[in-house]
């Protein structure tokens, strides 16, 4: 199996269609992760008292804190969005320390598939609030010549949220791997640790540009009305 442009590699494909290491990663966290969420939501109904219960409190307390600071309101629809921005990504760096698991985030189409998410979120958030014309007009504001730059603008940031973490996951996963291979598995552990709490720090950062570009959509929604 030879890696594609990107160095991942397939592991089988449906049709046409290539299924790569990335894409397995990806599937298998994502489904943990749901299998998880449907475990904490029906401990919190069913063992309000458990520890459980407390960790989804807790977590859904932070997102939603963070939405609050960063949107300037409480939205549900954008605290689950951001959440699970966060939650994959911080999954991401928390697997790329298994022996033999390399995080979906050290791969740039699966960085641009969430910067990508983010770039479609803002439109979808305008367009509800405003509506389609009410959205689209904020481009042509304060001069119709002025609309090929904001198109510009919308791009260059997507592009820049895809770099951006992209390169810091790669990094850190870059310097365990070369350590591992010169010195051993455990005298790197210092640097794993590190690593992973860039990649928590990433997650964070991502989750938070994530809130401020959809909530300044929603915020100019409601300073409209």
């Amino acid at each position: 199996m030879r890696p594609d442009l990107f160095g991942d590699v397939t592991v089988f494909s449906i049709g046409p269609l290539p299924i790569t290491r990335t894409v397995v990663t990806t599937l298998v966290l994502s489904a943990t992760l749901a299998v998880l969420g449907r475990l904490t939501a029906r401990a919190v109904v069913r063992r309000p008292a458990g520890r459980l219960a407390a960790t989804a409190r807790l977590t859904f307390g932070f997102l939603e804190d963070l939405v609050q600071q960063t949107a300037g309101s409480s939205s549900l629809v954008l605290t689950s969005f951001a959440g699970t921005l966060f939650l994959f990504i911080a999954a991401s760096a928390i697997a790329g320390q298994l022996p033999g698991v390399e995080a979906p985030t050290v791969k740039l189409p699966a960085t641009a598939a969430l910067a990508a998410s983010v770039f479609l979120a803002v439109p979808i958030a305008g367009i509800a609030k405003r509506g389609v014309w009410g959205y689209l007009r904020e481009y042509f504001r304060p001069n119709p010549l002025l609309f090929p730059l904001h198109l510009v603008s919308e791009v260059s940031r997507t592009l820049a949220l895809a770099l951006r973490l992209f390169g810091n996951m790669m990094s850190g996963s870059l310097v365990v791997g070369l350590a591992v291979a010169l010195v051993g598995l455990l005298v790197p552990i210092p640097l794993m640790a590190l690593d992973l709490g860039i990649g928590l720090l990433q997650a964070y950062i991502f989750a938070v540009l994530a809130c401020v570009y959809v909530g300044a959509a929603i915020r100019v929604g409601e300073e409209e009305r």
